[in-house]
């Protein structure tokens, strides 16, 4: 089954990490990207750009508006993605566990409604 681990952790952090904090982070992410390819667990992941960047776009009554940035102003952003595959909940849990940024956001763990 497929679960899709969504990665959220404040983003006004990450420019003020000293450099070598930040290589350490991305190495770990490297080295867990590299873990669940070895184990066939990796379906796909990337990195998103900062909240600045998005467009949240919204149709009502046949007329669509564009506003700059997220839904919501929440204190953590989405920033990044895993999708995966896991024998079920635990598995799938376990995986998102091992995630980097566990350790200073959260990882919200959701399975995969396949058509």
């Amino acid at each position: 089954m497929k679960y899709l681990c969504l990665i959220y952790s404040d983003e006004t952090q990450w420019p003020k990490l000293a450099k070598a904090e930040s290589d350490k982070m991305m190495a770990e992410y490297m080295d867990f990207t590299e873990s669940i390819k070895r184990s066939g667990q990796h379906v796909g992941s990337n990195r998103l750009q900062p909240t600045h960047t998005a467009t949240t776009i919204r149709t009502r009554n046949g007329k669509t508006s564009t506003t700059d940035g997220p839904f919501a102003e929440t204190k953590e952003q989405l920033g990044g993605y895993y999708l995966i595959e896991a024998r079920d909940l635990n598995d799938a849990i376990q995986v998102g566990s091992r995630i980097p940024g566990a350790r200073y956001g959260s990882i919200e763990v959701r399975p995969i409604a396949e058509m």
